[in-house]
């Protein structure tokens, strides 16, 4: 009996070793938060000086891990093996309750999906133009291309997905780090010497905070990686999937916040301000910036990775969010549902109206903040926290200080975007 003890402890023990598949999560993770939110983070966060990108940098390591430590933990709290999101918020918190948060979370993600759409077509634009010297393409015609060949990965599976997200990111890192070794040169340390008063200084980091939010968001891939955890470890699942976001969030810090530090160093609020007005990513504008054939070709090289890598993500959390709408809707009116044909009717509206708005053109920053932001800090922020405090499931997370800080963060962030609409 002792034997089998020490042998079921020792199987445990090695089940619960870094394997290949946390590290391909790992970096899915990454890819997920590594999007447009990043590439736009030094536009929004530079122009407002250095001493505030110094306290954001204090604050997103833990917001980000902790954040999303606490939806990991609310989905793998179902009583149902295998729940997703959408199942999970109507279990705890009862069917309309369920249909209200499964909208919120679609149009949390959904969103994000459509500034993708517009992003890679200004991108390649960008490159094209700039880079090539080429004549633009009509968007209608760009963008439809570039559109179809991201969902016809998405369309061959999650699997497929996940392969092309893991080859895109190792790249990605690579190219993220030499850029902001490349642009040290570049660096200006006069605006260390510029010292906001603590008004202005508060007030920077409170509108901020929304962007930061979205920057470092990978909550659209939660679900289903709190589900492959659930699979592969069962009762364990919590404690790798702490271990992951632990990795994925500090990875996140370390690469993205120097990448970020080393673009607002080499440039000018100026400079940033008119990246903001051409409604272009950072790389692209150091690439028509400087002569470099390396900033050049790398920068929108990097731009078009990033942009892919985490649309894949969103995509599966917005598909999964409109999947759980329509699904709540047939059944909540006795009709019988058939997944194959919810699913096209998925690929069918995603694809029209991504192709819709990238063929418009809006502002990418205007939509990030009045669109995603405040509906991503409810769930990702709030949600949780509140689950922590009514589910029965939830409570043996009660009485950290931790939660306490998700919380607020997330309600300064959803402060921060009221705010913005009001001014």
């Amino acid at each position: 009996m002792q034997n089998l003890s020490t042998s079921a402890v020792k199987n445990s023990a090695a089940q619960m070793k870094w394997s290949a598949k946390d590290t391909t999560w790992t970096l899915s993770l990454f890819g997920t938060a590594v999007g447009a939110g990043i590439l736009f983070l030094p536009i929004n966060a530079g122009m407002n000086g250095f001493w505030p990108l110094v306290a954001m940098t204090l604050l997103v390591g833990p917001m980000t891990f902790l954040a999303h430590r606490g939806l990991a933990r609310f989905v793998l709290s179902s009583k149902k093996p295998g729940s997703d999101i959408t199942e999970v918020v109507e279990e705890h918190f009862g069917i309309t309750a369920g249909k209200l948060i499964t909208l919120l979370y679609f149009f949390a993600i959904y969103p994000i999906v459509l500034i993708y759409g517009v992003g890679i077509t200004n991108t390649v634009d960008s490159f094209m133009v700039n880079q090539l010297g080429m004549e633009s393409l009509p968007r209608v015609l760009l963008s439809i291309v570039l559109i179809l060949s991201m969902m016809a990965i998405m369309i061959a599976g999650e699997q497929m997905m996940l392969k092309v997200t893991q080859f895109l990111v190792y790249p990605l890192v690579a190219i993220l780090l030499s850029m902001s070794i490349y642009l040290i040169p570049e660096w200006n340390l006069s605006a260390l010497e510029q010292v906001p008063s603590a008004g202005d200084f508060l007030s920077t980091l409170w509108i901020s905070i929304p962007v930061l939010v979205f920057a470092f968001n990978h909550s659209p891939a939660i679900s289903a990686f709190s589900m492959a955890q659930h699979r592969e470890y069962g009762d364990k699942a919590e404690e790798k999937a702490t271990a992951i976001l632990k990795r994925a969030s500090g990875m996140l810090l370390g690469f993205v916040m120097l990448f970020v530090f080393s673009c607002v160093l080499s440039l000018t609020p100026a400079d940033l301000a008119m990246a903001k007005e051409q409604n272009i990513a950072i790389l692209s504008y150091l690439a028509n910036k400087h002569d470099s054939p390396f900033i050049s070709y790398l920068g929108p090289l990097v731009a078009f990775i990033a942009i892919v890598s985490s649309f894949f993500g969103h995509y599966l959390g917005a598909r999964e969010g409109l999947n759980g709408l329509i699904t709540k809707q047939l059944r909540g009116r006795g009709k019988k549902v058939d997944i194959k044909k919810i699913d096209t009717f998925t690929v069918v509206f995603m694809i029209l109206t991504i192709w819709l708005v990238a063929t418009i053109n809006p502002s990418i920053l205007g939509l990030i903040e009045s669109l995603g932001g405040p509906i991503i800090a409810t769930i990702l922020f709030i949600m949780p926290m509140y689950a922590v405090r009514k589910v029965p499931a939830m409570k043996k997370y009660a009485g950290n200080l931790g939660n306490l800080f998700v919380a607020v963060m997330g309600t300064v962030a959803i402060s921060a975007i009221l705010y913005g609409f009001v001014g």
